[in-house]
């Protein structure tokens, strides 16, 4: 069976795009690790799959490359925004993840603006594994946490070039339950931050939407910056607000890379 795709990508943050409205193709988490390997099969930070929804203009599965499932992802929102956009010409969009529905919005200047929802802070919403204060998590460099739909800690006084080494063993740390993203910031003016992360299940990235969300939120509530800041990841710019009703806002750059066909039926279950 020859599955269509779009490669895509947000800030570099880059994605293949599967629909499954029409009905199931039949993938397994190991059909998804193997597309999304960078050297055997097309190459992804995850895969995306696409599905009806009763609530809400389409339904988003969020994969990993491992095959494990991720709960949110605000570079791909906008990218599925993008999509539905040249599908039916709307610029508002509603987007169903298992975290919530994502609102998205097309700008005039072609970039993409989604409502990624309210942080959550209490220690057994991101979750930890006991009790704890999430401004200050109890491990060595003092980070925050926030749950944007997946778990997120944010280290503020560590090397960026941290990422490829900490971030590894901070993801497997005792204290998050569900693993974690590890991200890096370094402030770089009072509405500005540098920012690495590592993403659970797929590493290092270009960038991350809901962990640039994160990083704003805790730097803001560390008192590093305000509400409103831009973040400057490895891919590109993203803009990041943390409303006054206390929801946070992205807004980023999309892209389509290619579109292509791949022989489901040849990649073992």
């Amino acid at each position: 069976m020859r599955v269509p795709f779009h490669k895509m990508h947000g800030a570099g943050n880059d994605f293949v795009v599967v629909d499954e409205r029409a009905g199931p193709l039949g993938l397994t988490s190991a059909r998804v690790a193997a597309l999304a390997d960078r050297h055997t099969g097309i190459g992804c930070d995850q895969f995306i799959v696409l599905g009806p929804a009763e609530d809400a203009d389409v339904t988003m599965r969020i994969y990993n490359p491992d095959g494990g499932e991720a709960g949110a992802c605000g570079n791909a929102t906008r990218c599925v925004a993008d999509l539905l956009f040249r599908e039916a010409g709307h610029p508002r969009q509603s987007i169903r993840t298992i975290a919530g529905i994502l609102a998205a919005e097309m700008l005039p200047d072609g970039r993409v603006r989604v409502d990624m929802g309210k942080p959550r802070l209490g220690w057994q919403d991101i979750p930890l594994a006991h009790a704890a204060d999430t401004l200050h998590v109890p491990l060595d460099g003092d980070p925050a946490a926030a749950s944007m739909g997946n778990p997120h800690v944010t280290f503020f006084d560590q090397p960026l070039e941290s990422a490829s080494d900490l971030g590894p063993r901070i993801e497997h740390d005792p204290i998050f339950p569900d693993r974690a993203n590890v991200g890096f910031v370094q402030v770089l003016a009072p509405g500005r931050l540098r920012l690495r992360v590592w993403e659970r299940g797929a590493g290092l990235t270009l960038a991350c939407g809901s962990g640039a969300c994160a990083a704003l939120v805790n730097a803001s509530r560390r008192g590093l910056v305000g509400r409103h800041a831009e973040i400057v990841v490895d891919g590109g710019v993203l803009d990041i607000a943390w409303r006054d009703d206390d929801h946070v806002e992205m807004t980023g750059p999309v892209a389509t890379t290619f579109q292509g066909q791949f022989e489901l039926d040849t990649i073992p279950a």
